[in-house]
């Protein structure tokens, strides 16, 4: 690993970690290994047995290569968060990479539960998030340079480069979750209503019906 790689690693968890206190609260043991499959219902996941605990919790490797991008956006999101991760359970951080096709988009979307930090590991990108006064904070950033989103913030990243793009990103919140604009107001199930979009974009019916087409999931 690169001595660039291992920096961005190393800033990202120490920033998460800084900043884990004003989201998910503070754990009351060691660990909480997550247990998907129980039928007890918590805000989070119930504890695997500590004595069915191995070394496994706490792995993932799936962030090691770039992600195969096959999309109309141009990018992808690998998540490494306690879904994936169970080891995270109660610890309120997780991790991301994204990785970018020229001119690729992570399009206008928020995390409801956690501020994001990204790290660039290669390539450069236009980054930006709009407060709630509806002002757009936005910068150029390139390899080695951090951005931050604030928790719940509208925000998106685009490579307008001509070559591929990467980032590492971190979460206050072991599960950020997160909402899609685009996709949320016109493929929502059930679906909003078409004269609402169309009053509130300003546009007529045939042409939310237009978009909803152009948005809804490929059919395998």
């Amino acid at each position: 690993m690169s001595p660039t790689k291992a920096w961005a690693i190393l800033v990202i968890f120490c920033s998460a970690i800084s900043f884990v206190f004003a989201s998910d609260p503070d754990t009351l043991q060691d660990l909480c290994v997550a247990l998907p499959s129980s039928d007890v219902k918590v805000n989070g996941f119930a504890c695997k047995a500590e004595a069915n605990v191995t070394a496994a919790d706490f792995f993932y490797d799936g962030i090691a290569k770039p992600a195969v991008i096959n999309n109309t956006v141009g990018s992808v999101v690998t998540a490494a968060n306690v879904e994936k991760i169970p080891g995270l359970n109660t610890l309120g951080v997780s991790f991301s990479r994204i990785d970018y096709k020229p001119g690729g988009l992570n399009p206008p979307h928020t995390h409801p539960r956690a501020t994001e930090i990204v790290f660039v590991l290669e390539g450069q990108l236009d980054v930006g998030f709009i407060t709630t006064a509806n002002k757009l904070i936005s910068k150029s950033i390139k390899e080695g340079e951090i951005f931050v989103f604030p928790k719940g913030l509208v925000h998106y990243q685009k490579n307008n480069g001509d070559k591929p793009a990467s980032v590492l990103s971190a979460f206050s919140s072991q599960l950020p979750g997160t909402l899609s604009i685009a996709s949320a107001l016109f493929t929502s199930s059930p679906t909003v209503p078409d004269d609402v979009l169309a009053q509130a974009f300003q546009i007529d019916t045939k042409q939310v019906d237009t978009i909803k087409t152009k948005l809804a999931p490929k059919k395998s």
